[in-house]
């Protein structure tokens, strides 16, 4: 039996990167995926493609995840599709690389709305739709929430604010049996970090020689411990944040 066999997964922020390698690894381990997205329409289309591939089911919702109505709308279609999520992945963020003196408004609601605010309320709407036997939640922290870098001061304040949250929904919603973890991925390699060529010659040389294993993450290398936090293999760890940093 696949160790997601006959499971119901929601993955925010899927249409592409980490979102997409976690949902397509859900779906291999027999689960049923809904692949929530935000703008990008033919990503999720692509991710739905490859697990329909796989001859495991998917569908593809839009949502934007800092807006209540949505969200309720996110969970009400799962449900609609599939039945009640068993799993809750908060994947969906939003980052901007900036002096914070030079933050405006607009850009720090953003970030707190998408990346912390939007993972609240998809938390609350996961504990509404849960089946009566629990379920897992799995949010996206980062390496650096504990010891931010210059010029992503705001993105950790967020990424710390999950930490927290992840370790007091534990506590609270233990007695559900339903167990809440993060994941704290460091440097890994996907399409939105490529695209945004902020990574100089200088500090790739610097992040590598920072990083023991001596290269830089996988989306895949993520989604392989998402899995694992998923599945009943992790049936006793709860209010976990797990580094995914190659040693970093």
């Amino acid at each position: 039996m696949k160790a997601l066999e006959n499971k119901i997964a929601l993955v925010t922020g899927a249409s592409k990167g980490i979102g997409a390698a976690i949902a397509i690894a859900f779906a291999t381990a027999g689960a049923r995926v809904v692949v929530n997205y935000r703008q990008d329409e033919p990503g999720a289309a692509d991710v739905v493609s490859d697990i329909l591939s796989l001859g495991s089911e998917a569908v593809a919702v839009q949502a934007d995840i800092s807006q209540p109505h949505e969200v309720e709308r996110l969970f009400a279609t799962t449900v609609a599709e599939f039945g009640a999520p068993d799993i809750v992945v908060n994947n969906a963020g939003s980052f901007h690389h900036g002096d914070f003196a030079a933050l405006t408004l607009e850009v720090m609601r953003q970030q707190i709305d998408v990346n912390l605010l939007g993972t609240m309320l998809v938390c609350q709407q996961a504990i509404h739709h849960f089946p009566p036997h629990g379920g897992s939640i799995i949010n996206l922290s980062a390496l650096n929430s504990k010891n931010s870098t210059p010029g992503s001061v705001l993105w950790a304040a967020t990424k710390g604010a999950i930490d927290t949250l992840t370790q007091g929904l534990a506590r609270e919603l233990g007695a559900k049996n339903i167990r809440v973890n993060a994941l704290a991925p460091g440097m890994i390699l996907t399409e939105g970090l490529l695209a945004a060529k902020k990574i100089s010659p200088q500090l790739k040389a610097q992040l590598l020689a920072a990083t023991p294993l001596g290269r830089f993450g996988l989306p895949e290398d993520v989604a392989q411990v998402a899995l694992f936090l998923a599945s009943e293999e992790s049936a006793y760890v709860s209010g976990e944040r797990v580094m995914i940093s190659g040693g970093a």
